[in-house]
């Protein structure tokens, strides 16, 4: 473990004490605070570290060894890390893999993230296991300094934090080719970006034309793109305190295919009609078994989400299309009339495993269906699974001068 000689401390807000040796940046004033919350995931550490739905958000890793394959740009999933910092056990001295460019702790420091190391994680995860996700703060104060940041810490519930990870302006990917690569395809896809990770844009790009907008941008300016698509992403905070998005969405509903990820998909639901509510420390890693209700197949899912569709509440015309086989949440819902579906974990696999890519495809076979006919009420759904892949690389975006604007946050 780097040794860095800075003991530390860090406090839940019920008082709990963990020992630890800071490591990563120094916080600013000496104390970092946010909600504390464990990942399960053996690998891809950057790709959760840098995961904008991250953001307000201290992430302990369960697994002992972090940091032993370093850190490369080609993994990063937003443009900085959001995340308020890290818990580990063990933070590597070196890395060892062909593919680093640099040491996680530098990563750290460079991205002014801090950081903690050295703590009993398996007691940290087992008392959030049982308390549910709390407020924390950790640094080299005192025990009663640090507790009073960790109570003074709001968490996430009823927060918006869209404003803090979404792009300020408008911008475009590059056009996308088809299995030859050699022709353009011609869909036009407008992602809304609520914190969306990049992985999640090279399964997209793969689709057709992308333009990503921020998180308010009004339903008027969208249509004027004249999409195929709409696509809502993940992103950080409580679904309920993001109305303005809801809003659009049901604007959008009926007359545009719509998909949804993660808050995409709640924000989806709620458009729809549901509810959502807090889980008790979320789902976060990436093994999670979904059943997909259509197959009974079980596919093994990435998840990060501390919020979910309450069951029952979603209105009349709405099917759920997967469940958690471990408490039973929703994890997938689909309005056929209305040409909308959504999934509650992560299909685009940055980290994980791949088994969902499939709704990538049915994306594009719903925006191929409905292609010519503008901005309509269809009569019904098509949702026919045409194969997927995941290795597009992702080219630097290029910024587009139609409806560019300020935004109030990002």
């Amino acid at each position: 473990m780097t040794r860095t000689g800075r003991e530390g401390l860090l406090v839940l807000a019920d008082g709990t004490v963990f020992e630890g040796e800071l490591v990563g940046a120094e916080a600013a004033g000496g104390v970092a605070t946010g909600e504390v919350v464990f990942n399960t995931a053996l690998s891809g550490y950057q790709e959760v570290i840098s995961d904008p739905s991250y953001a307000g958000q201290i992430i302990t890793f369960t697994a002992s060894h972090i940091g032993n394959y370093g850190v490369t740009d080609a993994d990063d999933e937003g443009r900085r890390p959001f995340c308020r910092g890290l818990v580990v056990r063990d933070l590597a001295r070196r890395r060892s893999s062909w593919r680093a460019t640099g040491d996680l702790d530098g990563y750290l420091r460079r991205h002014g993230v801090p950081a903690i190391a050295g703590v009993d994680t398996r007691r940290l995860t087992r008392h959030i296991r049982q308390s549910g996700a709390l407020p924390g703060a950790f640094g080299s104060d005192d025990e009663a300094t640090l507790e009073a940041a960790a109570a003074s810490e709001p968490g996430t519930d009823g927060r918006d934090l869209v404003p803090t990870v979404t792009c300020a302006e408008p911008y475009a990917l590059p056009v996308g080719v088809g299995p030859s690569r050699s022709e353009p395809m011609p869909r036009h896809i407008v992602a809304y970006d609520f914190g969306i990770k990049r992985t999640i844009l090279r399964h997209l790009a793969r689709l057709g034309r992308v333009t990503v907008v921020p998180a308010d941008t009004p339903p008027a300016e969208v249509l004027a793109l004249a999409p195929d698509g709409v696509f809502l992403s993940n992103g950080p905070g409580d679904p309920a305190a993001v109305g303005y998005a809801v809003g659009t969405i049901r604007e959008l509903l009926g007359g545009l295919p719509v998909f949804g990820i993660c808050l995409g998909h709640q924000l989806l639901a709620t458009a729809l009609g549901g509810t959502t509510h807090k889980l008790p420390f979320g789902h976060h890693g990436g093994n999670h078994p979904v059943r997909r209700l259509a197959t009974g197949r079980v596919e093994i899912t990435s998840q990060n989400h501390n919020y979910a569709v309450v069951g029952g509440s979603l209105g009349a015309g709405v099917d759920v299309t997967h469940v958690n086989l471990n408490d039973g949440i929703i994890e997938g819902i689909r309005s056929a009339r209305l040409r909308a579906f959504g999934v509650q974990y992560h299909p685009e696999a940055g980290p994980g495993p791949h088994d969902a890519a499939y709704l990538f495809s049915e994306f594009a076979a719903l925006m191929d269906a409905s292609r010519g006919n503008g901005f309509r009420r269809p009569k019904r759904e098509v949702m026919t699974s045409v194969g997927g892949t995941n290795d597009l690389e992702l080219a630097t975006p290029e910024p587009i001068a139609s409806g560019a604007r300020g935004h109030r946050g990002g």
